[in-house]
C-alpha cells in the first residue's frame, strides 16, 4: 500500500487514525476487509472496504501440496500456529500469499479522491497489526477460514498407507497406562538440617527454583541457559537472591531487562544488530508520525530524547529510558514501535 500510494500525507493521517482508535470493528471475509472509520476533521463516519483477490482452487491445491511436503508446517498449522516460512512455501508453489503492489483495491464512502484515502490507509494499518496477532486472518482473506484450512490439512497429513500402519500397530499393542500427575513444582520440606557451611535460605531458594524448572520442563519447552543468563534469571525471579549475586557484572540493569522481557530482553540489553533496510524504513516512518523532536537511529536503537526503543530479533520493541547517563529497560516489549513510544511517554 505504501509503495503504490499517491499521497504520503494520507498515509500519515491514516496511521494516526489507526493509532488513536478511529477504526471500528473490522469484518474479514474471503477477498474483503471492511470497517467504519471515523474522520477526525469532520467527525463523520465512513464505510471503508479493502479488497484482495482470493486464491483460485488450483493455487490452493498447489499451496497445500507444498505445505504437506514438510511435516513441521502441518503440525504447526494444526496447532494453530503460523510458521514464518509459510510465505516462502507459497512462493515455491508459485502462489503469492502476501499482496503485492496493486493487489489491494480500496473503496471508501468519503468524498476524497486519493488512492488510498486516509480512511482506507487506517484500515490497512489496523489489519496489518491484526495479522501480527492472528496470521490466520491472511488465509481467510485469501479464501479459506481456519476450520476449512485445518480440515484440508487433516486430509493430507497422513497418507492411507501410514494410516493403515498406525491402525495395525494400535490393534497389536496394549494400551499404555496413564502417566503420573505432574508435581505442583513445590520442593519437599527438608527433613534434616543442611550440612555445616550451607546457607539454609539459599538452599531453599535453589530447591524451589529446581522444582519450578522441573515442572516447566515437563509441561513445555525450556531452553538450556548459559551460566550468566541463568544467574540473572535466578536473581530476577527470586528478589531475595539478588544480594547473593552482586558479583555478576551489571546485575541491576540485567535483572530489569529480564523482568521486562525475559531472556530475549537480556539479549536486547547486551547485544546490538543491524535490522534489514525495510524494517528500519518502517520504524523511521512510524516514529516520524508520532515523535515530537528528532529521531536518531543507530543499528537496532532508535532514540527520541530521553527515550530509546530497541528492536529485538523477535521483531518486538523494547523501551528504555535514560537514567543518569545509562539506558535502563523500563517496560515490557510491544509489537509496534509507535505504540511502545507512546506507552513510555504516557
Amino acid at each position: 500500500m505504501e509503495d503504490s500510494a499517491l499521497d504520503e500525507q494520507q498515509l500519515r493521517q491514516g496511521r494516526k487514525y489507526a493509532y488513536t482508535g478511529y477504526v471500528g470493528s473490522i469484518t474479514v471475509s474471503p477477498g474483503r476487509l471492511a470497517a467504519t472509520v471515523r474522520d477526525y476533521e469532520d467527525d463523520t463516519s465512513y464505510q471503508t472496504v479493502m479488497r484482495l483477490e482470493p486464491l483460485s482452487d488450483a493455487e490452493w491445491r498447489r499451496f497445500l501440496d507444498q505445505i504437506a511436503v514438510k511435516a513441521g508446517h502441518i503440525a504447526a498449522l494444526l496447532d494453530r500456529d503460523m510458521p514464518a516460512e509459510l510465505v516462502d512455501a507459497a512462493g515455491d508453489a508459485g502462489v503469492r500469499l502476501l499482496p503485492d503492489i496493486g493487489d489491494l483495491d480500496p473503496e471508501c464512502s468519503c468524498p476524497g479522491w486519493e488512492m488510498p484515502c486516509r480512511h482506507a490507509a487506517a484500515l490497512a494499518y489496523q489489519v496489518s497489526w491484526l495479522l501480527d496477532a492472528d496470521p490466520f486472518v491472511l488465509l481467510l482473506l485469501r479464501g479459506k477460514d481456519e476450520a476449512e484450512l485445518l480440515g484440508d490439512l487433516h486430509g493430507r497429513s497422513a497418507p492411507p498407507a501410514t494410516e493403515l500402519a498406525v491402525d495395525v500397530f494400535a490393534r497389536r499393542q496394549q494400551a499404555l497406562p496413564e502417566p503420573p500427575p505432574i508435581p505442583d513444582g513445590k520442593p519437599t520440606v527438608l527433613s534434616v538440617p543442611p550440612a555445616e557451611g550451607v546457607d539454609p535460605e539459599a538452599l531453599e531458594l535453589l530447591a524451589t527454583d529446581a522444582a519450578t524448572r522441573a515442572r516447566e520442563m515437563l509441561t513445555g519447552d525450556v531452553p538450556d541457559l548459559a551460566r550468566r543468563p541463568d544467574a540473572i534469571r535466578y536473581a530476577a525471579t527470586y528478589p531475595a537472591a539478588e544480594a547473593r549475586l552482586r558479583s555478576v557484572e551489571g546485575l541491576d540493569r540485567a535483572v530489569a531487562a529480564w523482568r521486562n522481557g525475559g531472556e530475549q530482553g537480556l539479549r536486547v540489553l547486551e547485544t546490538s544488530w543491524q535490522p534489514p533496510a525495510a524494517s528500519r524504513a518502517r520504524a523511521d516512518d512510524a516514529l516520524a508520525a508520532v515523535a515530537e523532536g528528532s529521531v536518531i537511529a543507530s543499528r537496532n536503537h532508535w532514540t527520541v530524547g530521553e527515550v530509546q526503543l530497541r528492536l529485538g530479533r523477535d521483531e518486538r520493541w523494547y523501551p528504555y529510558r535514560d537514567q543518569g547517563g545509562e539506558w535502563w529497560p523500563v517496560a515490557p516489549p510491544q509489537a509496534d514501535v509507535a505504540a511502545a513510544l507512546i506507552a513510555v511517554l504516557a
